[in-house]
């Protein structure tokens, strides 16, 4: 496993997500690695109006770029605001499924650890698709180190 020179820390911008990040960044720091912070923004889905049903007028890619510009801006501002001076960070917003794309960014990107939080946000995914946390653990071919959410927050 030694040296990491790459890793990889997902974020949904929860707290949770945070703690796993000031982990990525110590290691970053630590090992003189690249510190990959990702978002995945999930794909909107295209649903056709029934036969006989006026559509709405609703820009599905619109939005969809909307939610890749927010993605980007919020990714900035959290490396000013939370990661060390002097880290190689790469920013990426990728979109699709959170594990899946996670999953294939590691790879692509010779990821030597993922970082990543037991809870995020979450809700009513995690009970169609699991936890994404424990998808990952499952299927990286690197090692993944899980953290959890302080006692008390």
């Amino acid at each position: 496993m030694l040296p990491i020179t790459n890793i990889v820390c997902p974020t949904d911008f929860s707290e949770p997500s945070y703690e796993a990040l000031k982990v990525a960044d110590e290691l970053a720091v630590h090992f003189s690695a690249t510190l990959h912070i990702i978002n995945v923004v999930p794909l909107v889905p295209i649903v056709e109006a029934p036969i006989g049903v006026e559509s709405a007028s609703f820009n599905v890619a619109s939005y969809q770029q909307e939610l890749e510009a927010q993605s980007q801006k919020s990714l900035k501002a959290v490396v000013e605001q939370k990661i060390s001076k002097g880290v190689n960070v790469v920013k990426e917003v990728l979109i699709g499924n959170a594990a899946g794309e996670v999953i294939r960014y590691a790879g692509e990107k010779k990821a030597d650890l993922i970082v990543i939080a037991t809870h995020g946000l979450s809700g009513w995914r995690r009970f169609i698709s699991g936890s994404t946390t424990e998808q990952i653990v499952r299927q990286a071919s690197c090692p993944v180190l899980t953290i959890r959410k302080p006692q008390g927050k």
